[in-house]
Order: structure tokens, then C-alpha cells, then sequence
């Protein structure tokens, strides 16, 4: 907004949380009016590697900006992010209230990973994970952690958490002496990746939107 790229009733607003009535204000953005009373968006992103979780970067890196439909959908943002070198699934939207019950530990809302981790890690190890292990940080919640399989040098596994610490998976595997070597998000809430390619983006289905409300307590009549 301090870009003055947001006109109200053709004047430039520079003011971070100005007010505007959508019953009689015509708000634009970049020219285009926006219409205040738009249905929230929902999207599924393939985020891949080398790519930065946020909408802008001032060391000119590629930002996953350049790759949704910000123009389209003026608001959309990420819900969380991953982590530069991590691949898979980022959730975007333009519903606040739904972001930030996704992202809030009283809702237990679980991100699945799969990682490739250095070592073969034996089921003492990730055992210390389901339990909850010490990070500097604090504890982290208990995991839910299985071994996919090993190659005697690495091993690939499934990580699920409920909590979304910074590079929280990769500390978690670092702990126990086996560092992750890629990292890459299966499936946000009850939504999956699927077969989505990398770098595509999709619109999230009425059910799995119906699904994510229900998910965070926000179901009401409108979803019946």
C-alpha cells in the first residue's frame, strides 16, 4: 500500500490500515477495481526448490510470487512458508481468518513430509521424535515418524507435524544426528499434493476448502 499502487475513490492510500465501506467506496488496485465482497481464494502450489516463501525479495531472488496469480487474486499470500531448498505443497489464500487458524498450534493442523536423511536411522531414533524432542527452542510436540526405506547410507522417511517452527524438520533431524538432505511436503490438513507438477498451482476443490473450515472449527451454515 505505501507503493501507492491502492487508490480509494481515485485518491492514493499510503496509510496502513485505512478504513473503506465496501457498500460505497471504490477501491483499485494498480487500476484494477477490486471488488470488497469477492468469495476468498484457495490455492495449491508445488513450490520448487530454490524458490523463497515470500512475495517480494530484496536480494532479487525468485520469490513464489512470480509463480500464483497474484494479478488475478490481489491479496493472496502464503499460509506458512518452506524453506528455500524444501520442495512441495504451499497453501495460498486471501481468507486471514482461515491462514492463521492453519498455522496455530490449537488447532493440530498435521504437514506431512517426506525427507531423504543422511545415515540409516534406527527406530530408537525416530523414536525420540514421536516422543517430543528438545530443540533451542523448546520441546516439540510429539511426531508421527515412519521409515520408508534404507539404503544403508541414507534412509527416506515420513514426517508428520503439527507445529511450524522454523526449519522445524530439519532441526528435528539434525537432533538425532541425521540431517535432511531433501525435504519435500505431501499434504497440508486433509488437502494432498497430489499430482500436482512442480511449479503449478491449482484451485483447491469445494470439499477440500469445506474440509480445511473443518479442519480449524470454521464450518457454519455456509458449508452445509
Amino acid at each position: 500500500m505505501t507503493a501507492g499502487r491502492v487508490r480509494v475513490n481515485g485518491e492514493i492510500v499510503t496509510e496502513l490500515g485505512t478504513k473503506v465501506d465496501p457498500s460505497v467506496d471504490v477501491v483499485t488496485l494498480d487500476g484494477r477495481t477490486l471488488s470488497l465482497a469477492e468469495e476468498p481464494v484457495y490455492i495449491a502450489f508445488n513450490k520448487p526448490a530454490g524458490v523463497v516463501t515470500t512475495m517480494s525479495d530484496p536480494q532479487d531472488r525468485v520469490t513464489v510470487a512470480t509463480l500464483v496469480p497474484v494479478k488475478e487474486h490481489p491479496g493472496l499470500f502464503p499460509v506458512g512458508r518452506l524453506d528455500y531448498d524444501t520442495t512441495g505443497l504451499l497453501l495460498f489464500t486471501t481468507d486471514g481468518e482461515i491462514a492463521h487458524r492453519l498455522l496455530h498450534p490449537k488447532w493440530k493442523v498435521e504437514k506431512v513430509y517426506r525427507a531423504l536423511i543422511d545415515g540409516r536411522a534406527m527406530e530408537a531414533e525416530l523414536q525420540r521424535l514421536r516422543d517430543g524432542i528438545a530443540l533451542d527452542d523448546g520441546l516439540t510436540a510429539p511426531a508421527r515418524v515412519k521409515s520408508l526405506r534404507s539404503s544403508g547410507t541414507t534412509t527416506f522417511v515420513e514426517i508428520a507435524i503439527s507445529e511450524g517452527r522454523k526449519r522445524q524438520v530439519r532441526r528435528m533431524f539434525s537432533k538425532i544426528r541425521h540431517p535432511v538432505i531433501e525435504l519435500h511436503r505431501v499434504s497440508f490438513g486433509p488437502v494432498p499434493l497430489g499430482d500436482l507438477s512442480r511449479a503449478s498451482w491449482r484451485h483447491l476443490s469445494a470439499e477440500e476448502v469445506r474440509a480445511l473450515r473443518e479442519a480449524v472449527d470454521l464450518t457454519g451454515a455456509e458449508d452445509r
